[in-house]
């Protein structure tokens, strides 16, 4: 159960006398996605166009930014990024800023990488890493550094040569901190975008790399012509020009965030951070959190390595809610 978020079928698996139908708050994915609308069909009977590509590209620049002198590289999903990254650049001593999300590390000791878990950005003149890698909010406990301190350590550490990634996944609803707002973006520096979270539409596969230009042929030629479906370029076009939609859901998330936190913190679990799709709790030592939760339908996020600690995403609705209100009941009796 202290994996990857997102199991409900080996979770129903190890309880299946659970009530149905379980609740997944173990991702940290907007439960109410953006409204996808029916698509001709020809759109899943030809290849992607250059052009549906370009528009998807077009809108996630003006939904983001996109500083001067910066490609926006669309990919099948930020993990895949993640992944390509050691292919990319090749550096063999990566610092992380740690904890943070596992597949970042996972990525790089897979490359025959050395890499060094930080817990706060290093001197910019420490020369033993050539590279260093920032989820910015971070997972899971929504660790935040703010733009200008970031884009000053950029400066200063790419100015050697070497490279640093900054993981925006969760960057949207707190888009004051993004580098993307930058006039220019630093040499050396790729920024991951995802818009799985935010837009509640993991399974669309889509994200974006924004890297210097002169890094954009490398993307492209490990990424092939065609990275993301026809139809994915649509809806996340689409999704991302909504921008009534953007602003109702960045009110709506932080109001049901905050109802979250109150009803967890009146349950007795301690409230270590988040962002406003999701919250790190700390349980009391006698208590199996994902037990507890698990027996009751509802899946949430533990960690092997911080075995008290779990991350709880947001209910879908008010029937969810009201079952989530119903466990933390029980667990406080």
């Amino acid at each position: 159960m202290r994996i990857h978020g997102g199991r409900v079928d080996l979770a129903a698996s190890l309880y299946p006398l659970a009530p149905q139908p379980w609740i997944d708050l173990s991702t940290g994915i907007n439960p109410i996605c953006w409204p996808v609308p029916q698509l001709p069909a020809a759109l899943y009977q030809r290849l992607p166009q250059a052009s549906q590509m370009a528009d998807m590209a077009a809108a996630a620049s003006a939904t983001y930014g996109l500083p001067v002198s910066a490609a926006m590289i669309p990919v099948p999903g930020s993990e895949i990024a993640i992944r390509l990254l050691p292919r990319i650049h090749g550096a063999r001593r990566i610092g992380i800023l740690a904890p943070t999300y596992g597949s970042h590390a996972a990525a790089w000791r897979d490359a025959g990488a050395e890499v060094h878990e930080l817990d706060a950005l290093p001197d910019p003149t420490r020369h033993d890493l050539e590279m260093l890698v920032v989820v910015n909010p971070n997972n899971p406990d929504g660790r935040t550094i703010a733009r200008a301190e970031l884009a000053a350590f950029a400066q200063a550490w790419t100015v050697t040569g070497r490279w640093l990634v900054v993981d925006e996944a969760f960057a949207d609803v707190r888009p004051e901190t993004s580098l993307l707002a930058l006039p220019e973006l630093p040499v050396g520096t790729t920024v991951l975008r995802s818009l799985g979270k935010f837009f509640g539409l993991a399974g669309l596969r889509v994200g974006f790399a924004v890297v210097g230009e002169a890094d954009g042929p490398a993307w492209h030629s490990l990424l092939g012509d065609w990275p993301v479906s026809g139809s994915a370029c649509e809806i996340a076009t689409m999704a991302l020009r909504d921008t009534a939609w953007i602003a109702a859901t960045r009110t709506r998330l932080a109001a049901d965030r905050k109802r979250l936190d109150g009803l967890l913190g009146a349950a007795g679990l301690k409230l270590l951070g988040g962002t406003d799709l999701f919250g790190l709790f700390e349980a009391p030592d006698d208590v199996d959190l994902l037990d507890h939760f698990a027996r009751a339908g509802i899946l949430i996020r533990g960690f092997a390595a911080t075995s008290q600690r779990y991350r709880f995403g947001l209910p879908a609705d008010e029937a969810a809610w009201q079952r989530l209100e119903a466990a933390c009941r029980t667990l406080k009796a």
